[in-house]
C-alpha cells in the first residue's frame, strides 16, 4: 500500500484514486491554489479525472481529516499544504504572492493569546507576515 493510501485509510477515509492523485499532485508543491492543482492533475499521467466541484469536494474531505490545511492569505486564494498539526505559519510577499513557511518559536498551540479572550477557548492563532521577498527587493 502506498503512503497516501495509508494516510488516507488511518483517518478513516476511502482509498480512492482521486484522493491519492490530490495528495500526490501536493507533494513537493506546497501552498498550490485549486486552479493550479487542477492543473497539475490534468497534466497527470492517467489523468485523475476530476472536475472542478470534484476537486473541491476531496480538498474539503482531506480538510476535514486533517491530512491538509488550507491557508487564505488576504488578497489571494484559497491555498493547499501537506503540512499540518505543527503549529507552523506563513511568510507573504506583497508583491510576488511568494510564500514561505515559518516554524513557531514557542512550540504549542496557540502561540499568541488574546488580551481578552472574549470567553472563548483558544486552541489555534494563525500568523502571516507580510512583506517582499529577497527577489523583489532586489
Amino acid at each position: 500500500m502506498d503512503e497516501a493510501a495509508e494516510l488516507l485509510k488511518a483517518r478513516g477515509l476511502r482509498n480512492t484514486t482521486q484522493r491519492r492523485a490530490v495528495l500526490s499532485a501536493l507533494r513537493g508543491h506546497a501552498h498550490s491554489t485549486a486552479a493550479e492543482l487542477e492543473r497539475r492533475l490534468e497534466a497527470a499521467q492517467p489523468p485523475a479525472g476530476l472536475s472542478r466541484q470534484g476537486l473541491y469536494n476531496v480538498l474539503e474531505d482531506l480538510r476535514r481529516a486533517e491530512l491538509i490545511r488550507c491557508i487564505e492569505p488576504a488578497g489571494s486564494p484559497a491555498r493547499y499544504e501537506l503540512r499540518v498539526g505543527d503549529n507552523h505559519h506563513h511568510l507573504v510577499c506583497r508583491k510576488c504572492g511568494r510564500i514561505e513557511d515559518v516554524d513557531c518559536t514557542v512550540g504549542r498551540a496557540p502561540c499568541l493569546d488574546p488580551s481578552d479572550s472574549k470567553g472563548f477557548t483558544i486552541d489555534e492563532a494563525e500568523i502571516t507576515w507580510w512583506g517582499l521577498c529577497d527577489r523583489c527587493r532586489s
